[in-house]
């Protein structure tokens, strides 16, 4: 199986480190993976020309357009399908039990129904195959908020069960690593990864990111697995699994 030469920069090393892994799993004729909510295409084009076969459900038809000529570009497109649709109407899209690898990237926050979302793709999954969920980190927008003196905002972030500054918020909801984890073992997932995703890349000066990207790569890797510090990231990635079925 031909391995993907994606560069990704700090911002989406971690998630694309943790993707690795996955897909050196892949059999010779590659996996069968579903994109939910995955626009034009950023992870679904190159998994594609790394061989695997990849479905994107996205909502917008423009971004879905966007990613057909991005496969075609690429010289993919017999690899990329694109389906219109919503996070909420999953389970109506995709066959169950028919995909080996999710990505539920930045989509749980936005939901109307995050439990019914993360049933569908445990639905979707093989027994043993895996979701690469990644979701907006609470604590990163608290102090986002506080050291940009909107103090009101994080005290309110702070306070609030959904973790909203308030009705005007663009997001429905964040999360800390254990609610996340508990959203997706109640589904029958069991958790193998817990990372920190631009944990300081949206920190870091950008003169100083721009004159050693090196070091703030490998910073960024070797910060995301240790809390403290992979609880303040601005997003967290999990890898969950659906169970084998037993012998």
């Amino acid at each position: 199986m031909e391995r993907t030469t994606v560069r990704p920069g700090p911002r989406t090393a971690v998630v694309w480190q943790v993707l690795r892994r996955e897909l050196d799993r892949a059999p010779d004729g590659g996996l069968t993976i579903l994109d939910v909510g995955g626009g034009t295409g950023g992870f679904a084009v190159p998994l594609a020309e790394a061989g695997h076969r990849v479905t994107v459900v996205d909502a917008s038809p423009d971004a879905l357009a966007a990613l057909n000529r991005r496969a075609a570009e690429a010289g993919v497109a017999p690899r990329v399908r694109a389906v219109q649709g919503d996070g909420d109407a999953l389970t109506g899209l995709v066959t169950p039990g028919s995909v080996d690898l999710v990505l539920c990237h930045a989509v749980l926050e936005v939901v109307d129904d995050p439990r019914g979302v993360v049933t569908a793709i445990a639905a979707a999954l093989r027994p043993g195959g895996a979701a690469s969920v990644l979701v907006a980190s609470r604590a990163a927008a608290v102090l986002a908020r506080a050291t940009g003196g909107n103090l009101a905002a994080a005290a309110a972030l702070l306070a609030d069960p959904d973790g909203r500054t308030g009705p005007r918020d663009t997001l429905r909801r964040r999360y800390d690593a254990d609610g996340a984890a508990d959203l997706l073992r109640d589904a029958g997932l069991a958790i193998e990864d817990v990372h920190g995703v631009r944990v300081l890349a949206d920190l870091v000066p950008a003169a100083a990111a721009d004159a050693d990207p090196r070091t703030l790569l490998d910073l960024e890797l070797a910060a995301a697995t240790r809390p403290p510090y992979r609880d303040i990231a601005a997003q967290l990635h999990l890898l969950a699994r659906r169970p084998a079925d037993p012998v």
